[in-house]
């Protein structure tokens, strides 16, 4: 086992709760308001998300078409994170994480006030998530505080994801994941580049997007209890990290999502369950300093969830 069970099952209830929140957030379907028209009521598009409302695919031949440019995009954005990386220009790349929080903070808490049983006027519930998002987002990049951290993390991939679903069916979905998992392969078996990229956030921009669990083990804790505090401000003690990419937690959200939308909710729960239990299984089995790509493992959960409930409903 890679971590201690206590982080592990830290960072499984993380991943877990992220999932739920991102079903809840997709189920609200904050692109679109139900207004009456004539006497009947009509799903709309939303005009106050006009802004970022993704298209939405009609067709498994439109969402073919549309994974092309996702793919497309996706390799745009990688190749620029690692250029700005390899230039050191901290300042785009920070403003580049800020902004993305603070558009997937804010999606996600709007969707939680579509939720609520009561009516917010509009306006209000424009400059709700506005209010809350641009604090947590700059304590988040430029403060780095732990606990703020991570609780932005169980909210920034839900509203990411919500921008993602409606352009990708089934067939798309599968396809996209497979490539994903083979990217992931290869930067870190092959090449290397995920972790460089994930050293390089930690240790300069002071920002890892993903679950962050700093911890000491039992040795340490234990040698920490005997020194005096004015020992502790002269030891260097070394302190182990436990974390979850990104791109491990949002891949299973968008496919519940697509789930969700296209068989229904419990369906969509067996793809959470099948990437919880290939997470848990790549966890439970890794070795300590060893790097591992979750995605293939995370994919083969997914696909089997996906086949049962396919089987199943």
């Amino acid at each position: 086992m890679k971590h201690n069970p206590k982080i592990t099952i830290i960072l499984l209830v993380m991943f877990v709760v992220t999932q739920f929140i991102g079903l809840a957030v997709l189920h609200a379907d904050i692109f679109h308001l139900e207004q009456e028209v004539n006497g009947t009521i009509e799903t709309v598009p939303n005009p106050h998300l006009s802004w970022i409302q993704p298209p939405e695919a009609e067709t498994q031949k439109e969402s073919f078409s549309m994974l092309g440019s996702l793919i497309f995009a996706f390799i745009i954005a990688i190749s620029l994170l690692i250029l700005l990386s390899k230039f050191k220009i901290r300042f785009i790349l920070k403003a580049w994480f800020f902004l993305v929080v603070c558009i997937a903070l804010f999606l996600t808490i709007y969707a939680f006030e579509k939720l609520v049983p009561f009516s917010i006027p509009s306006n209000l519930a424009l400059i709700i998530p506005v209010i809350i998002a641009l604090p947590l987002a700059f304590i988040k990049i430029f403060k780095r505080e732990f606990l703020v951290h991570n609780f932005t993390e169980l909210l920034i991939y839900p509203g990411i994801a919500a921008v993602f679903v409606p352009i990708l069916k089934i067939y798309t979905i599968i396809i996209f994941l497979i490539i994903i998992s083979i990217y992931d392969i290869w930067a870190v078996w092959h090449s290397g580049i995920m972790q460089k990229m994930a050293k390089y956030q930690i240790d300069k921009l002071n920002i890892f997007p993903g679950f962050f669990v700093p911890y000491v083990s039992k040795k340490i804790k234990s040698k920490i209890k005997k020194m005096k505090k004015s020992e502790l401000k002269k030891k260097r003690i070394r302190v182990n990290v436990a974390i979850l990419g990104g791109g491990d937690i949002i891949f299973p959200i968008i496919t519940a999502g697509v789930m969700l939308k296209t068989w229904g909710f419990f369906p969509a729960l067996f793809v959470i369950a099948g990437a919880t239990l290939g997470l848990g299984y790549l966890f439970f089995f890794s070795e300590k300093r060893k790097f591992y790509p979750a995605m293939p493992f995370i994919t083969t959960g997914i696909f089997a969830g996906m086949i049962l409930g396919w089987i199943i409903f």
